[in-house]
């Protein structure tokens, strides 16, 4: 049988074991307690910005950020404090994070624009590793370091001599497509970023002064900056490979006038004159103001 020493020697020996396990789970809670204090202070605060029901509360959605990166809309917080739905989302609302991740831009070290491909002061949002996110271009010609490269090719690839236009080939390549429908009457030239309205003759013949007036005035899908087009600009869409009309092949345009069209640049030598842009075969003359033309509405530009 055991002696009362033996038996108060074991509850002893217990007691220890457990102060020492105690001892051990307070030094585990505390560590534990240190680690989350210290991840909450890296991640910022965690306290929301307002009480539901405050105005402040109000915050940007999923379908916001997958708006601002599929087409760059504004978006806008909700208006007022947060109140419970009256009825369950409709179908084709919302995006999942998978699908906002498929719109966001990843790094490209290949063919990602640089500050020297750029034109000096344009914002744009760099892909590259090194330049990653918002970056202003520096660019003086929009063609690199050889400024040379911002004159466009002609289009013209036979060649009738040796060191002419369709032996050399000079100038920046057009993109494929060279011309984008945006399914909304305007088109987007993604060699130069002008838009053209895609009715090359919904405006029909006017004057100098008139076709000025129509394009000025012209509201199209929801653009109102609408202008006749400077002498360069009208320049920019020939094809001097092709005539009747001397635009690219397969361009997406529609009521094109194998024709005279005006431009916005007054003759110089003499100002009742404006230069003149021929469709038919890319002649380029100047015309009395007061005689009539076809006008061909673009918009954007430097």
């Amino acid at each position: 049988m055991p002696s009362t020493n033996t038996n108060l020697q074991a509850v002893i020996i217990r007691s220890k074991a457990v102060r020492a396990v105690m001892r051990a789970m307070n030094f585990i809670f505390l560590c534990a307690l240190f680690y989350l204090m210290t991840e909450a202070a890296l991640a910022g605060s965690l306290e929301p910005p307002a009480a539901p029901d405050d105005d402040a509360s109000a915050m940007y959605t999923i379908e916001d950020i997958y708006n601002r990166l599929d087409a760059g809309t504004e978006g806008a917080k909700r208006t007022g404090g947060f109140a419970e739905p009256e009825s369950g989302p409709t179908a084709g609302t919302g995006h999942t994070l998978n699908e906002v991740m498929g719109k966001a831009p990843s790094v490209d070290d290949t063919d990602g624009a640089g500050a020297d491909d750029v034109l000096s002061g344009k914002k744009f949002w760099g892909l590259t590793g090194g330049a990653w996110g918002p970056q202003t271009g520096t660019s003086a010609g929009g063609g690199g370091s050889d400024c040379s490269a911002a004159v466009a090719k002609t289009g013209q690839t036979e060649s009738y001599e040796t060191g002419d236009d369709g032996d050399l080939e000079k100038g920046v390549a057009w993109p494929e497509p060279r011309f984008e429908d945006n399914d909304n009457d305007t088109v987007t030239d993604n060699l130069t970023g002008l838009m053209w309205a895609k009715n090359a003759n919904a405006a029909g013949v006017k004057s100098w002064a008139s076709a000025i007036t129509y394009c000025n005035d012209l509201s199209l899908d929801g653009y109102d900056d609408w202008r006749l087009p400077n002498r360069f600009e009208m320049e920019s869409l020939l094809d001097m490979s092709r005539y009747s009309p001397a635009l690219p092949l397969s361009h997406p345009f529609t009521g094109v006038q194998s024709n005279i069209y005006w431009s916005a640049t007054t003759h110089a030598n003499n100002t009742v004159n404006a230069w003149l842009v021929n469709m038919n075969n890319g002649r380029v003359y100047y015309g009395n103001k007061n005689y009539d033309y076809y006008v061909w509405p673009v918009r954007g530009g430097q």
